[in-house]
């Protein structure tokens, strides 16, 4: 696959058929990866440093899977371990690692816009692994690629994002890019949790899991971002749940046969009851997980495979 993207820090810069494109990718991906041993040369000799300034299972252990599984040197750098915890500014840590001629960068960091100042700042392809409350666009492509492989397509499916909208930077990737593959996006939660401007994001807006369920074909559930938080949201975890978090008698409401979605980590008991997370027969939590190498893999190899090759030969 041509690499058509210089870099991936916001849903917004894909296409329906760049969506596609790499979603095709990370079918093939996913299906390499499952075979007892995986190590594929596509990004032998190129070098992948992984920066995340925030604590990470998933997104940082996949980001670094898709890039030794694709041949790439791997570098991991936390942010008790960088300099910044000895007040080194982003700009200088971008200028250092670009000077160490890395060809991507994945970043997650607390600001919201910093994936975006680093792409501007370095000659190595960047990816958003998550920035503040703004976007996590890989995450947003799992998602779809979860969906895509258990539904066929995303054309006309009603999906409903549930809990902290307001915090949340997968709500804002995955609102983007479900639009984008043709989906109808609700959000429900309470009023305390939803940005002010939701509505000019072209979605449903309910306050109740009864009426923000009704006949939906996918339930995703959001985490409480409580170290976003400053102030009081809602009254009490557990009212919390009583009203919003999702439970056999709320999914109801939904479809027979609609899919369970949670990003991860999950807070059982908060958001979402332990028999639902674990229903075999609904839940793709798990399967999530697993896509989200897939999909890293073909990002990753879109945008750095013979990167460096065609940034020399500009330069000659």
């Amino acid at each position: 696959m041509p690499a058509r993207l210089a870099h991936l820090t916001t849903v917004d810069s894909l296409t329906l058929e760049l969506s596609n494109d790499l979603l095709d990718k990370a079918d093939e991906f996913l299906e390499l990866t499952r075979k007892p041993i995986v190590k594929l040369g596509d990004l032998r000799g190129k070098t992948i440093i992984n920066v995340f300034y925030e604590a990470s299972t998933r997104t940082r252990t996949s980001f670094e899977l898709a890039g030794k599984r694709l041949g790439a040197d791997v570098v991991n750098i936390g942010g008790s371990a960088s300099s910044s915890s000895k007040g080194e500014t982003l700009r200088d840590t971008v200028k250092t690692l670009d000077a160490m001629h890395a060809d991507a960068i994945v970043i997650r960091h607390p600001a919201s816009g910093a994936a975006d100042y680093v792409a501007k700042h370095t000659r190595a392809a960047v990816i958003n692994a998550g920035d503040g409350m703004h976007e996590h666009p890989t995450q947003a492509l799992l998602d779809a690629l979860t969906i895509r492989r258990r539904r066929g397509s995303l054309q006309g499916l009603l999906v409903a994002i549930c809990g902290d909208i307001m915090h949340s930077r997968v709500a804002r990737s995955n609102i983007h890019l479900l639009q984008i593959m043709g989906a109808r996006v609700r959000v429900v939660g309470p009023p305390t949790l939803m940005p002010t401007d939701i509505e000019k994001m072209g979605v449903e807006v309910h306050y109740s899991m009864k009426t923000g369920l009704k006949d939906v074909d996918i339930v995703m559930m959001l985490r409480l971002q409580t170290e976003r938080m400053q102030g009081l949201f809602v009254p009490s975890i557990s009212e919390y749940f009583h009203f919003f978090g999702l439970d056999h008698e709320k999914l109801k409401f939904a479809k027979p046969d609609a899919l369970i979605m949670h990003p991860g980590p999950m807070n059982r008991g908060v958001e979402i009851d332990s028999e639902v997370a674990d229903d075999l027969d609904r839940s793709v939590i798990h399967e999530q997980v697993e896509m989200g190498v897939a999909v890293r893999m073909a990002c990753l190899e879109a945008l750095i495979g013979g990167r460096r090759n065609a940034l020399a030969g500009a330069a000659a």
